[in-house]
């Protein structure tokens, strides 16, 4: 009867203890554990560090045993739930018997920077828990843990080890020990407990307790880290473990079975949906086989064949844009070599000229390296070469004019003569004539010169041309010569004229 009585007791208790431990999630963005801890690039995933600190596979050394080293690693992200616990694993060891300065756990609202606290910056907000290697304040007190919670404004007392800051801490020997040391952090409903392992056991569940504080207010979201210092003593600082779980009280999961079930009903109500339509989808197959075949050629695509035809689209719409582009550098490539054609033939030496027997052609004038013809220069070029033209068609009209008046002026000579009167005065009209003709042609020559001697930026024809003004004028001269031996000799005999008339109109008609 009181074993029942007993057990009456105690299952409401167990009942009520069960119901209130809160639910444990492992949050992997705020965590890290070896093996393989630090990737290829020496990184730590969802983690940065900085200063001194150096990570490997197995663990991260926040500072090394060297005199003046600061280091830290915080996260990248912020937390998304509101309590939470820490499991902190490391290992701190120095060879001499006393050791320096300490190593620090942070929670925050922001990460910290290289500072005068234990390696990180000072007037945080938030929760730090200190595990203190040196006496500054002489009490021999030390190595210490401690917690305290800081609102931003208040700044670290250094030179009394924080005491008087403290919100709870307990004398503990962590440095050197045969085993890592641990130190497991729970924040639940305001309430802060701090559990530490002594390292002398591989117990995993040998904890004692170091402090506990109630209304405890952290912020809500806020980046875990762990920093280091040495001074003119030093410790390597190492972290084997930090892991990191959400907790959620028995209503919260409650709110989430739920949610839960109302997803699983949810989903089962879809699924007898589904169900449903493929019933009735058979139903119709059975009952219209011929409009199932037509059905199935108009089927809509899968999202394979859909993704496959969107490729197809635009590896074609690429094709057809390069294909323009290789038809438009083919136009532009077409239009570049015919420049290059009329520029070579403008610079080149030879162009158009004719080369005297027994001389050596020049050599065409090659192209500075690096000299491009403008747009306008080219222009300038066309335009002179339509002025050459045209002079040269004016001679050429010139040049038939003289030979029609020459064959006039022979004709009227064989006709018959009283005297040589007219003759002479037809002459001399004739000589005046070809006078004032070569004058104009004179000056046409000098204005096509000097319009080809003023082509902006110092481009023009080649200064060589197919018959020079002293060799025209010199056959001009010669033909003159001719016509008036000619006139003289027919005077002294009418029996050679007919010989020399035939001669001097061949010639004529050889020269233009």
């Amino acid at each position: 009867m009181d074993l029942w009585w007993s057990l009456t007791l105690l299952l409401p208790l167990l009942y009520l203890t069960t119901a209130q431990n809160p639910h444990r999630r492992f949050e992997y963005k705020y965590s890290f554990k070896g093996p393989y801890l630090a990737q290829k690039d020496n990184q730590v995933p969802f983690w940065q560090y900085s200063g001194n600190a150096i990570a490997s596979e197995e663990s991260v050394r926040i500072t090394p045993s060297l005199r003046s080293q600061k280091g830290q690693i915080w996260t990248k992200n912020p937390t998304n739930f509101e309590w939470w616990e820490v499991d902190f694993v490391f290992r701190v060891t120095g060879r001499g018997r006393i050791g320096a300065d300490g190593l620090a756990l942070w929670f925050a609202d922001k990460p910290g920077v290289e500072g005068p606290v234990f390696g990180s910056s000072d007037k945080w907000n938030g929760l730090g828990v200190f595990f203190d290697s040196f006496d500054n304040d002489n009490k021999r007190n030390n190595p210490y843990v401690m917690a305290m919670v800081n609102d931003g404004t208040k700044v670290y007392d250094h030179e009394h080890d924080g005491l008087s800051q403290q919100l709870g801490g307990c004398l503990r020997d962590f440095r050197n020990k045969p085993f890592p040391v641990r130190a497991k952090v729970e924040y639940y409903k305001n309430i802060l407990t701090l559990l530490i392992h002594s390292g002398m056991t591989n117990n995993d569940k040998d904890y004692e307790i170091c402090m506990r504080a109630e209304n405890v207010f952290l912020p809500a979201t806020g980046y875990f880290g762990v920093s280091a210092a040495t001074g003119g003593l030093a410790d390597d600082h190492d972290v084997l473990k930090f892991i990191v779980s959400s907790m959620r009280s028995p209503e919260e999961m409650a709110m989430l079975q739920t949610n839960q079930e109302d997803e699983e009903k949810f989903r089962q109500e879809f699924q007898e949906y589904q169900e449903k339509t493929k019933k009735a989808r058979d139903e119709y197959i059975a009952q219209n086989p011929d409009a199932v075949q037509k059905d199935k050629e108009e089927e809509y695509e899968s999202w394979e064949q859909r993704e496959l035809r969107q490729i197809f689209h635009g590896q074609s719409q690429i094709h057809e844009i390069i294909r323009q582009l290789h038809s438009k550098m083919d136009e532009i490539i077409g239009r570049q070599e015919r420049t290059l054609g009329l520029v070579s033939a403008v610079h080149s030496g030879l162009g158009g000229q004719v080369v005297p027997t027994g001389q050596v052609p020049p050599a065409p004038v090659a192209a500075l390296p690096g000299d491009t013809i403008r747009r306008h220069e080219v222009d300038s070029i066309l335009n002179n070469q339509r002025d050459i033209v045209q002079t040269a068609r004016d001679i050429k009209n010139f040049v038939n004019e003289i030979h029609q008046k020459s064959s006039q002026l022979l004709t009227n000579s064989q006709k018959p003569q009283g005297s040589v009167q007219p003759v002479g005065y037809d002459l001399h009209v004739t000589l005046n004539e070809m006078k004032e003709g070569l004058n104009i042609v004179k000056r046409d020559l000098g204005t096509a010169n000097q319009r080809l001697s003023s082509a902006p930026g110092g481009v023009g024809c080649p200064s060589v041309s197919c018959v020079s003004t002293g060799l025209f004028i010199a056959f001009t001269v010669i033909q003159l010569v001719l016509l008036i031996g000619y006139i003289m000799y027919r005077s002294a005999s009418e029996g050679s004229e007919g010989c020399l008339v035939r001669w001097f109109s061949s010639h004529h008609e050889h020269f233009n």
